[in-house]
């Protein structure tokens, strides 16, 4: 049996497999995030612990015989987060979430100093980990004085899991201080923000045993063998460990809380200057390279909760198959945005609202305006060498046909739809765990999932949808000057 957990900014899943990667059983825990201030975005570390502890608690009193035959745990969890020990490994205060954008002016600070984007092949994002150390060495000095290790969130786990201080490649690359192309902290980069190796965690590789699960714990959940943790990694390259995409030309479109455009590659090749992220996989000599933007499903689940009707409700009110662009446009920068942006201060809008715009223009402009993004950050990819032909449909969004014929017919490539089944984060780091335990190759554990339905693009009607994005594209400089 095998264990993966995934750490999500609002919640904990844990998810106990067998070693031919079917599912016996998952539980989940919500964790409560804070925004003291107007950008600020925190969690309490102990919410962590308490969520992963009740998760397996509950598998415990719901599969006690095959939780006792736990061989390995994988780990995935959201990425960028700083979460800071002093000397005796305690916390020292809340976490600051990838979300969080106080350190903007820290981030283009260093974004500027030189040799910052060529060793991290990355623009300093705003919700990246050494900027928040930067603002924090200027607003809380006490604090900052005392921090011993900086631990990623799901590192931070892995601590109360093992007692190991250990980072993985995957999650070290979205800090800024790695050189991402050696697959090591850079001391260049380090010194660029104040902090020092010793102030780092340990890195290992995605699949790599780092460290054993605790006696205590394995006693209170009634596991009777010694259990490896491996090294883990950040969401989405576990995610698409789960779906089997680590091969040059693998890619997925991600319709979650935040989309992504993702594509595998086989060599480390950057181009920061297009805001697409570059980052070391959860695998050996494995890069990947996305666009990010900050809200897709978000977008949804706010305009559901100014209508007052469920995501699901809204989406009902549109037909299965997409009919050509709307009159009203969205821009769904309800977050700011990333990439192609990289503007953490920019905010949405509605255009061309009518007194008799209905629910359903409504929900079929946020649609499009997240497939306005998601082609945004599919054309990025595009500049920087990346060629993919088709990809996989992953997310709760990708389960609204019309929003996924949509986005094919945006990208102008097929999207496959796995079959039912578990397919996330959390069966990526299972699989993890399962290559570090067996020592098997990634290609023999990480397999593809079965295609349920291809959609095509709609020839007919791509060039209206490549006008409309056209009109989209122009849209972003005057809202900017509205904005500042």
């Amino acid at each position: 049996m095998y264990l993966g957990l995934d750490l999500g900014t609002s919640g904990l899943r844990a998810l106990l497999v067998r070693d031919d990667g079917s599912i016996v059983a998952s539980a989940e825990r919500s964790c409560r995030v804070q925004h003291p201030h107007s950008g600020w975005s925190e969690q309490d570390p102990a919410e962590w612990i308490s969520a992963c502890a009740a998760a397996l608690e509950e598998l415990k009193s719901r599969v006690p015989a095959e939780l006792s035959a736990l061989k390995g745990i994988g780990l995935s969890g959201h990425m960028h987060g700083a979460t800071l020990l002093d000397a005796n490994n305690k916390v020292l205060r809340p976490c600051i979430l990838w979300n969080d954008t106080r350190s903007a002016a820290e981030a283009a600070v260093l974004d500027s100093t030189a040799q910052v984007r060529d060793l991290s092949g990355n623009i300093v994002f705003p919700g990246f980990t050494a900027p928040k150390l930067v603002w924090l060495a200027k607003h809380e000095p006490e604090v900052y004085a005392k921090v011993a290790k900086v631990l990623l969130p799901k590192d931070y786990l892995r601590f109360w899991l093992t007692g190991e201080l250990y980072g993985d490649m995957s999650d070290a690359a979205g800090t800024s201080w790695l050189d991402v192309g050696a697959r090591d902290w850079s001391d260049t980069l380090l010194d660029a923000s104040g902090m020092r190796r010793d102030q780092m965690p340990d890195l290992v590789e995605g699949s790599e045993v780092a460290g054993m699960l605790r006696s205590a714990l394995a006693s209170d959940w009634g596991i009777s063998g010694p259990v490896s943790v491996v090294g883990g990694g950040g969401d989405n390259a576990v995610a698409a460990c789960g779906v089997g995409c680590f091969n040059e030309g693998d890619g997925f479109v991600s319709l979650g809380t935040s989309g992504v455009v993702l594509a595998a590659k086989n060599s480390f090749s950057p181009k920061p200057e297009s805001a697409v992220h570059t980052f070391c996989h959860a695998i050996p000599k494995t890069w990947y390279q996305m666009g990010v933007i900050l809200a897709a499903t978000d977008c949804m689940n706010w305009l559901s909760g100014n209508l007052g009707k469920s995501p699901a409700e809204l989406s009902g009110l549109l037909s299965d198959t997409i009919q050509g662009p709307g009159s009203v446009q969205f821009m769904p920068y309800l977050s700011g945005e990333r990439t192609p942006h990289n503007d953490s201060h920019i905010r949405g809008a509605f255009l061309n609202l009518d007194i008799a715009t209905s629910h359903a223009e409504l929900t079929q402009a946020v649609m499009e305006g997240v497939g306005f993004a998601l082609r945004d950050n599919y054309e990025a990819l595009k500049s920087t060498g990346t060629d993919l032909t088709r990809v996989l449909g992953i997310g709760g969004g990708s389960k609204s046909r019309y929003w996924v014929e949509m986005i094919a017919t945006l990208l102008n490539i097929p999207v496959d739809l796995p079959e039912a089944g578990d397919f996330g984060a959390a069966l990526g780091a299972a699989r993890l765990a399962m290559v570090g335990v067996t020592g098997a190759h990634p290609s023999d554990i990480m397999s593809r999932p079965n295609v349920a339905e291809t959609i095509d693009p709609r020839a007919d009607l791509t060039e209206a949808y490549d006008a409309a994005y056209a009109r989209y594209r122009t849209l972003y400089p005057t809202l900017k000057a509205l904005n500042t």
